[in-house]
C-alpha cells in the first residue's frame, strides 16, 4: 500500500551497513489475500554479527515505522519484511519459524533471490534454482525501472 517503492528503500536503508546484496525490485500479483494491489517485492542478503532474533526485531521496527497495521493476515500492508534464513539456523518458535515455511512456494522470494544468487539453497527444499524451475511465474515482472540504491 502507499508508497511502495519507498517502503522498500526503507527497508534497503534500515540494513544499508550490513547489506551484501540487493536484488532487483519485482512486481507480483498478491499472494494469500488476492483482493488486494499487486506487489513490490526485493530479497537482501546480510552479513554481520546479527542473530536472527535481531533480524526480526530490526525488520519489524522497519515494519512499524512504515505505518505498518496488523489487520488481516496476508492483507495489505506498507511494509513485510520475512527473515527466510539465517546460515542454518533452525527455529520452529511460532513468532520465527526457519526457514521461513513458505519461502519454498513463492516467487515474491525466490526469484529475486536468485537474481543474487544463482548458487542459494534453502534449507531443508534444495537449491533456489530449483524450486524457481517448478513455480508459474506468471505475474511475476521484473522492474528495471525501479532502484533501490
Amino acid at each position: 500500500m502507499g508508497d511502495r517503492l519507498g517502503y522498500l528503500r526503507s527497508a534497503v536503508a534500515g540494513f544499508a551497513a550490513e547489506l551484501v546484496a540487493v536484488s532487483p525490485v519485482y512486481e507480483t500479483a498478491p499472494w494469500g489475500v488476492t483482493d488486494q494491489d499487486d506487489f513490490l517485492n526485493a530479497v537482501l542478503i546480510v552479513s554481520g554479527s546479527f542473530g536472527p532474533w535481531d533480524l526480526l526485531r530490526r525488520g519489524q521496527a522497519l515494519e512499524n515505522a512504515s505505518g505498518r497495521v496488523r489487520t488481516l493476515r496476508w492483507g495489505p500492508r506498507t511494509l513485510d519484511v520475512d527473515v527466510v534464513t539465517v546460515d542454518g539456523v533452525t527455529s520452529d518458535d511460532p513468532s520465527l519459524l526457519l526457514p521461513h515455511p513458505g519461502a519454498h512456494e513463492r516467487a515474491t522470494v525466490l526469484v529475486p533471490w536468485l537474481d543474487i544468487d544463482p548458487d542459494a539453497v534453502l534449507p531443508g527444499h534444495g537449491r533456489v534454482a530449483d524450486l524457481v524451475a517448478t513455480l508459474d511465474l506468471t505475474g511475476v515482472e521484473r522492474r528495471d525501472d525501479l532502484t533501490l540504491r
